[in-house]
């Protein structure tokens, strides 16, 4: 299979990862829905997206060798005002430039409405092929390694049984009182990733993971609110 140019570009470039910007575009291309942003190169663009946006936003470095930006600070959320913005700039710039990673800019983004946590992920595995992970995040994916995984294409049925077989799905069914995660919502957005004309399939074997965490799903959405594809470690670009 012919590479994507960005996935081209980021081996020649000795990238491990696809950037976020990049990512997401990915995602949309299959029907995935995203957050709102604009890509900004300084403190003036961020603010000037901040008022395009209309705030609440998040602030994200874009870095070409960065994947955990969180880690090191390169991530703050719930920006109200366009002069926090502006702050919010300067501190990741700071924290990611201190850690040793390039800030090749920012990505400033609406909020996504609130919601369950949900993780969706694929990794080429060299016996099953392409395989489609789904968990709750938070402490059920990293305590209580609550997941369920299919092999790609999955149907919707398959989709459903994933859902149902994770020990937290009553929570996304709205235990207690609380919020519900749409389940045809989520169906659907497993079923765009890893059905059979799903993007998990058409990735290239270069693309060994895939991690949109979290997707925020709730009663009338499922937005992908981060997402990374990692690749693999090879230099060949046949």
């Amino acid at each position: 299979m012919k590479l994507p140019e960005h996935v081209v570009d980021a081996h020649w470039q000795g990238r491990g990862h696809l950037t976020e910007t990049v990512a997401k575009q990915v995602l949309n291309d299959y029907g995935i829905a995203v957050p709102r942003s604009v890509v900004a190169a300084d403190s003036r663009q961020v603010v000037a997206a901040f008022e395009s946006l209309g705030g609440p936003v998040a602030v994200k470095v874009i870095s070409s060798d960065l994947v955990h930006k969180s880690d090191v600070g390169g991530v703050e959320v719930d920006i109200a005002t366009p002069e926090a913005a502006r702050r919010a700039t300067t501190t990741i710039a700071a924290a990611v430039s201190d850690s040793g990673y390039k800030v090749d800019g920012f990505l400033v983004e609406e909020m996504v409405p609130r919601g369950h946590e949900v993780v969706v992920g694929s990794v080429l595995d060299p016996r099953f092929g392409r395989l489609i992970m789904i968990g709750l995040g938070g402490i059920f994916i990293e305590v209580l390694e609550d997941v369920a995984f299919g092999i790609c294409p999955i149907t919707e049925v398959d989709a459903r049984v994933m859902l149902h077989e994770l020990r937290g799905y009553p929570l996304l069914a709205g235990a207690r009182g609380g919020v519900v995660a749409s389940e045809p919502l989520l169906v659907d957005v497993l079923v765009k990733l890893g059905g059979e004309d799903g993007l998990f399939l058409s990735l290239p074997d270069e693309i060994t993971e895939v991690d949109i965490n979290p997707l925020i799903a709730s009663d009338r959405t499922a937005v992908a609110a981060d997402a990374r594809f990692v690749l693999s470690d090879r230099n060949s670009h046949d």
